[in-house]
């Protein structure tokens, strides 16, 4: 029966040993994989950090196209404006000067030899 106990004795040794083993094991893989986790949160951290200052930028060249924007159609607009009063007066221009050819034809159909200028006919009016 002593050979009996040592066997036993052997075998459970041999199963505390192999139980040991596993458990280191599992313990260095645990610490590897809790490393490994805490190598990429840090990324993500990181990364998060970075992304915040890229969405900064984004958000400050987002205000300046808004800007820029608003400024050109206040421009266009008051390129509008201008054009329409540039147009206003190249009416009133041509107006003035449909008066002026009516006046210079109620001119000529009142006297039609006056249309050389005033100052030559009282040239000829004292010379004659």
């Amino acid at each position: 029966m002593d050979t009996v106990v040592w066997i036993i004795i052997a075998v459970v040794i041999a199963i505390l040993l192999i139980a040991a083993v596993i458990l280191l094991a599992q313990s260095s893989a645990n610490k590897k994989r809790r490393a490994e986790a805490e190598s990429i949160r840090e990324q993500v951290r990181e990364e998060h950090v970075k992304v915040e200052r890229r969405e900064a930028l984004a958000d400050e060249t987002s205000a300046r196209a808004r800007a820029a924007k608003a400024e050109a159609e206040a421009k266009a607009a008051e390129a509008a404006r201008l054009e329409e009063r540039a147009a206003s007066h190249r009416r009133d221009i041509e107006e003035s000067r449909l008066d002026l050819d009516e006046q210079q034809q109620r001119a000529d159909r009142l006297h039609p030899q006056a249309t050389e200028p005033a100052a030559d006919d009282d040239t000829r009016q004292h010379t004659t």
